[in-house]
């Protein structure tokens, strides 16, 4: 540093930046609800964060709205951040179907203006029924890096064979079963059967607060908070049927309750041989990808050499360790865990002369225990003399 004017004999101190732009985490269960309302604006995504505003907003609950009901049970089971495209009048007579409305036309022109949501839901939309739509809501959510909850349709049973939907696009998103059976404020609280998908995406987000995206939002944790149980009672070996066919299944156990029993992505399908077989892997690779890329636009026109190559490799290996901490991959050593790795043999000249740097991240992720085995042993007692 140079020395300041008429200095004397001493220390002088001098603040130099570390170099590291720190990246920071997106938000990871911020909920898109498509559906029918009746109020509100027609085809634009609307900010809610809690049942007050969609009741100000949208009307609250109508008895011919799944999207209400849903962003009702959503916001009972943890979640705290939506968005609601009502698409269509809940009021109108006969009510519009979902079919006339789920377009690529329609869905950009909601959800394209949105800067970020990661759980899109379509309460009421029949994985049975709308395969055509719901793989196009596949291949949406794909190109956002967010993911689809699919509910089943009222009437499936539990020979439910996801057909259709399991093809491209099918890593991102998850097919719940069977439906729930909660009070319904609109009929003195009598019983009514609603599809999961709003129960679910809370479950997700109060995962994602308490343990984490690298959780599985499923097991003993994930109760269902204001419900009386479910339309189809599954025995385990129903369920084992299902959980093969990566069908996600909501339980109704003894002591806890009803909670959500499966955590596989429709790519399980494919004879479970997808990388992306469990949700929890699948969402904290998008959480890592979107983060990722809002946190290196400054890279953008800097010099490509070893400097900047320097420099990517320390602000993404510190958001990397940083996730490692909290326990998000497997591995008991951060080399174990997680790599970044930049430099000439992943930027060769030919790429610099292009303008390109290619920056390559691997992770070890951690992968839900859906089976756990014990095994037990008897031993002969000791008689002691």
């Amino acid at each position: 540093m140079p020395l300041p004017s008429n200095p004397h004999p001493g220390v002088y101190i001098e603040e130099i930046s570390s170099g590291v732009r720190t990246i920071s985490g997106v938000s990871t269960s911020v909920c898109a609800f498509i559906g029918l309302a009746p109020k509100g604006p027609l085809d634009q995504a609307v900010r809610i964060l809690n049942w007050k505003e969609y009741e100000t907003k949208f009307g609250g609950l109508d008895a011919k709205s799944e999207m209400g009901y849903a962003i009702y049970h959503f916001f009972s089971n943890g979640g705290q951040d939506a968005y609601a495209i009502k698409i269509g009048d809940s009021t109108a007579d006969p009510l519009p179907a979902f079919s006339t409305l789920i377009n690529n036309a329609k869905i950009s022109e909601w959800l394209d203006h949105v800067d970020l949501f990661n759980i899109l839901c379509v309460p009421g939309l029949s994985s049975s029924a709308e395969n055509a739509q719901v793989a196009l809501l596949q291949a949406y959510v794909e190109k956002r890096r967010a993911f689809l909850v699919v509910d089943c349709a009222e009437s499936d049973t539990r020979d439910l064979t996801p057909t259709g939907i399991t093809g491209t696009g099918a890593e991102y998103s998850a097919l719940y079963f069977p439906w729930i059976s909660a009070p319904d404020p609109l009929q003195k609280n009598q019983p009514r059967d609603f599809p999961p998908s709003g129960f679910v995406a809370g479950i997700y987000a109060k995962t994602d607060a308490n343990r984490g995206v690298f959780k599985a939002p499923a097991g003993t944790e994930a109760g269902l908070t204001g419900v009386l149980g479910v339309k189809v009672l599954l025995s385990d070996q129903e369920n084992g049927i299902l959980n093969e066919k990566a069908v996600c299944c909501i339980r109704n156990f003894p002591v806890y309750g009803t909670v959500v029993w499966g955590a596989r992505t429709l790519a399980a399908a494919d004879s479970g041989r997808s990388d992306w077989k469990y949700i929890p892997v699948r969402r904290l690779a998008l959480y890592i990808e979107e983060s990722l890329y809002r946190g290196t636009q400054w890279v953008v026109f800097e010099p490509n050499d070893e400097p900047l190559w320097a420099q990517i490799r320390l602000n993404i290996g510190a958001f990397m360790h940083d996730l490692f901490r909290k326990g998000a991959f497997q591995g008991s050593t951060p080399r174990d865990a997680y790599f970044v790795k930049c430099d000439k043999e992943t930027t060769t000249q030919n790429d610099v002369n292009n303008g390109i740097v290619n920056i390559i991240v691997g992770f070890a992720p951690l992968k839900p225990a859906e089976f756990v085995i014990i095994q037990i042993q008897q031993i002969a007692g000791q008689v002691q003399a």
